[in-house]
């Protein structure tokens, strides 16, 4: 089975896609179109970067597009692309890229782009996380760095102090926050049905796949993928294992509530019902816009006794690839590049950063902010950055670059799931989920192989 077939499958799950216009000249301009996932605020902001890009140069004319979820999203321009009719551009979540690496001829990858057409776009003025979860082993950057997030620890204030805790001292280790989570059931939750101590959003990013790289122990070998696509999970180690223990036992004692898979549970912090959730640093703008109560931001909790000095956090959200066509022209690949160049401005990364809640892809992008003092006037506003920063980034930290990542979190909800009917341990959760995990990495390195 070849790319193209790979491709084909996992177009035969969309429906039948629209069709995008090619290039057509409209007044010497090149036109070219971008396939997003953003909504509300952050599709505001899209539309925004498009009309500053379109009023900065006279030689191109960039339309955005929304396409739906960040799965509808890859799934609708792989089908476009089986049609001859892709986007110039594809907003593309970071699970996804596995799957573009292994789309062979659908996309030109960022230092192909840049060799083409003498772009200026320099990987080392990416932040080490950001930069390692887009870049082939060697370092060349496959996609466009956009908006880039990572897990954080969002706290109510006002509950803490109620339940007699200090609010300037957020738990830093995960025996701290059993502690806390334990006086927040006690004295805050416990006045209500409706309240909780904790929660996580995305619990398998979180809760795994960021657990696993701040305390440096392997979600999967081959360098978490990085380095074959013949890699095998390794996320029921002994590490992993005593975590998910933890949290199953929380739950047990009510001092943690799972509250759904990916950003279900997000609603339950902003609304004043969780007094401690894990969820994504760019939920940020919604708490802003919904929370009545006083709150924070830190980085999350780790475990001394599996790692004295915690290791950066790893990314999520995504990045654009460039996807080719049939009698696409060198014109229109030029107008990519720059359109790429632009958003990789540290004016253009910082303004991104600040109106989303989104952390800066660039170096200069963050230096421009802090001196411009955005993190003075919105304190916690680079607890992100710090998170994914610090340590050392390792193999075990730079990322995943695994084939079928959002079935295989799919396994991991379903397994953690049965764990808290009590159907099954931790360690057999996970040893479950490694197994049938593995079938779907096997599947797709056929695929890819072709």
């Amino acid at each position: 089975m070849n790319r193209r077939t790979m491709l084909a499958g996992a177009a035969a799950l969309a429906a039948a896609p629209m069709v995008v216009p090619g290039a057509r000249a409209q007044a010497a301009k090149t036109k070219i179109v971008f396939w997003h996932a953003m909504t509300g605020a952050n599709n505001d902001e899209i539309n925004r970067i498009a009309r500053d890009f379109n009023a900065a140069q006279d030689a191109v004319e960039l339309e955005p597009v929304f396409k739906g979820s960040y799965p509808e999203t890859l799934t609708a321009a792989i089908a476009a692309w089986r049609a001859g009719q892709a986007p110039h551009v594809v907003q593309v979540f970071e699970v996804g890229t596995g799957t573009m690496l292994a789309a062979g001829p659908a996309v030109k990858q960022v230092w192909q782009l840049v060799q083409e057409t003498g772009a200026k776009i320099d990987p080392a003025a990416y932040l080490p996380a950001v930069r390692g979860y887009y870049s082939l082993a060697d370092g060349r950057m496959a996609s466009m760095p956009l908006n880039s997030s990572t897990p954080v620890m969002w706290y109510n204030l006002d509950a803490f102090e109620a339940a007699g805790l200090d609010p300037a001292k957020p738990p830093q280790t995960w025996q701290e926050f059993v502690t806390v989570a334990r006086a927040l059931k006690d004295k805050w939750a416990s006045k209500s049905q409706d309240l909780m101590a904790s929660t996580s959003s995305w619990f398998t990013w979180a809760q795994l796949e960021t657990y696993s790289a701040i305390h440096n122990v392997p979600y999967a070998t081959k360098a978490n993928g990085f380095e074959g696509l013949d890699t095998e999970l390794k996320l029921n180690g002994p590490a992993q294992v005593k975590h998910i223990q933890r949290l199953l036992d929380m739950a047990k004692e009510g001092s943690f509530k799972y509250g759904g898979r990916d950003a279900t549970p997000d609603p339950l912090f902003y609304t004043a019902k969780a007094a401690i959730g894990f969820g994504s640093s760019a939920g940020r703008a919604d708490i802003v816009r919904n929370a009545k109560f006083r709150w924070a931001a830190a980085m999350l909790p780790y475990d001394p006794e599996i790692m004295r000095s915690p290791n950066n956090s790893i990314i999520g959200g995504a990045s654009l690839w460039t996807m080719t066509a049939p009698n696409r022209t060198p014109a229109e690949y030029k107008a990519v590049a720059s359109f790429l160049q632009f958003i990789g401005q540290p004016v253009q990364d910082a303004l991104y950063h600040q109106h989303t809640g989104y952390v800066p892809v660039t170096l200069a992008g963050y230096e421009l902010s802090r001196q411009q003092g955005y993190y003075d006037k919105n304190p916690g506003a680079d607890i992100a950055i710090k998170s994914l920063t610090r340590g050392t980034v390792t193999e075990n930290s730079k990322g995943l670059r695994l084939g079928g990542l959002p079935e295989i979190r799919n396994i991991i909800y379903e397994e953690f799931e049965k764990a808290l009917q009590g159907q099954q341990n931790a360690q057999a959760a996970l040893d479950s989920a490694v197994a049938r995990g593995n079938v779907v990495l096997r599947a797709f390195e056929k695929m890819a192989k072709g």
